[in-house]
């Protein structure tokens, strides 16, 4: 069954950033509720900046951003029901798997019984059962993705934001996240927006895709959106 094309449930709106030598310059994107959303474009074209500002971990100079409707373009971070997965993964070295995948729920102050039955959930699904007691350092590139994403999508985020989560991947873990990656976000629903300058990884997992050209962000591809 194909995705009905909707109202965005991500949408930027004319959106500019000044820093230094860098610049955004009048950026729109859309991506409908439910739908796995990939922006592709090269190295430093400013991917992670665009998804940063979505996260509200960088402040856009002018132009808007709206989730589910609501101006969200000045909140905080945690204001904004977003599940964030960067680029390296950013794992606290301190913490176990299973710290890590509880920590959303933690800092909510969410009874200790929800957070047992979430975490193990979330390792079942993400293959982890066997690795809750690890730490970073003991675990492979693709475990640690794998826990990144868990940790994300613990607080059960209404956006899911990945910022090139499989870069640092070989081609056999990559083609084993992307799977994953896309049975997660059909079982959950998130709305997803994925970076990534890698066009297999884009094709595979988008159903609507943008691709950075000439400094601005063109729509080329909506599967099975009407």
């Amino acid at each position: 069954m194909g995705l009905t094309r909707g109202d965005p449930v991500i949408a930027v709106r004319d959106l500019c950033l000044n820093a230094g030598d860098f610049s955004l310059r009048h950026i729109n994107l859309d991506i409908p509720e439910g739908a796995y959303g990939v922006l592709m474009g090269s190295t430093g074209c400013g991917k992670t900046t665009l998804i940063e500002c979505i996260a509200g971990l960088s402040m856009p100079s002018s132009g808007h951003i709206l989730l589910g409707g609501r101006e969200v373009t000045t909140i905080s971070p945690s204001h904004r029901g977003i599940g964030y997965v960067p680029q390296d993964g950013a794992l606290f070295p301190s913490l176990t798997v299973s710290q890590q995948l509880g920590f959303a729920l933690e800092i909510r102050r969410t009874p200790r019984a929800r957070i047992t039955e979430k975490v193990e959930a979330l390792a079942d699904t993400l293959r982890l059962s066997h690795l809750l007691h690890r730490l970073p350092d003991k675990l492979s590139g693709g475990e640690k993705q794998r826990v990144a994403l868990g940790r994300a999508l613990a607080f059960d985020p209404q956006y899911l934001l990945l910022d090139e989560p499989l870069a640092a991947l070989d081609e056999q873990t990559r083609e084993e996240m992307i799977l994953l990656l896309k049975k997660v976000q059909r079982s959950t629903g998130v709305t997803a927006l994925h970076v990534t300058h890698h066009p297999l990884e884009a094709a595979r997992l988008g159903d609507i895709l943008y691709r950075w050209s000439h400094g601005s962000v063109e729509l080329t591809t909506e599967k099975g959106l009407s």
